[in-house]
């Protein structure tokens, strides 16, 4: 697991709020934040071990995303985690898909980034409330980092909640943050053997979304092997077909969504 991508506790996690340099809320390590399962003799412990201290980990984890998952229910919002790898088009797919929802449903969107606000400035742009969490050298978000976002936001009722993951398909894969769906956004660039490359993210994941179609032109890129690849690992897995920067394909993507938000 993480033992093996760099991923560390140092530090903790930061909250920040976009466009407020003097709001942060430090997410630190003392059972308020990113996991912690490094330390200076983690590379001398028997395999075994190294297991166990993964599986407490989870485990850990996962009570708590149970806990988010009876909130996000009870106040009936639909919280969706977004997970790629670096550069597949997360967060322009939210930017056109956020205008789409907002008129008829409230959307708060957390961010997740080993670095900087940016990405949350451009969500902000869209009227929508968003936190930004920076997990330093950790390589994507756990349920702590998610419940300590939301208790600060604070969420609408019957609302759509989206958490676009840090870029990575290993370990964000693995970790429950206790949403009702998770959403796996691969690009025409990356190469249509990446479902069987990442086969756990593709097992976990609820729907794919194939982006930057615009692009298939200009690349050695077979969307139809890819579907098929992605089919193999997950046979029930929903896919979808769309172009972000051009708005081709979205009404299907936009009408699926719109159909899990009324049923919440």
């Amino acid at each position: 697991m993480c033992d093996t991508c760099g991923c560390s506790s140092d530090g903790g996690a930061v909250i920040y709020r976009p466009g407020d340099a003097s709001y942060h809320v430090h997410v630190d390590n003392d059972g308020h934040g990113h996991h912690q399962h490094h330390d200076s003799e983690g590379h001398e412990h028997s395999h075994g071990r190294q297991v166990a201290l993964e599986q407490d980990v989870l485990l850990q984890n996962n009570l708590l995303a149970e806990r988010n998952r009876g909130y996000f229910e009870a106040k009936h919002v639909l919280a969706i985690n977004f997970l790629s790898s670096p550069g597949s088009g997360k967060t322009t797919l939210l930017e056109k898909t956020i205008p789409q929802i907002k008129p008829h449903h409230r959307v708060s969107v957390i961010e997740g980034d080993q670095q900087t606000t940016r990405d949350a400035e451009r969500i902000q742009a869209l009227g929508v409330p968003v936190l930004q969490v920076n997990t330093g050298t950790g390589c994507h978000l756990d349920a702590r980092m998610v419940n300590r976002a939301v208790m600060e936001m604070g969420l609408a009722e019957n609302s759509l909640l989206c958490i676009e993951n840090v870029g990575n398909l290993v370990c964000p894969a693995l970790f429950d943050l206790g949403e009702a769906m998770k959403i796996v956004v691969i690009s025409v660039t990356e190469g249509d053997d990446k479902p069987l490359k990442y086969p756990t993210m593709f097992v976990e994941a609820d729907a794919c979304i194939l982006n930057k179609t615009d692009l298939l032109p200009y690349v050695p890129f077979d969307a139809g092997v890819c579907r098929d690849n992605a089919l193999k690992v997950n046979r029930k897995l929903e896919w979808f077909e769309l172009s972000a920067a051009t708005g081709e394909g979205f009404d299907v993507w936009i009408e699926w969504l719109k159909s899990k938000l009324k049923k919440e």
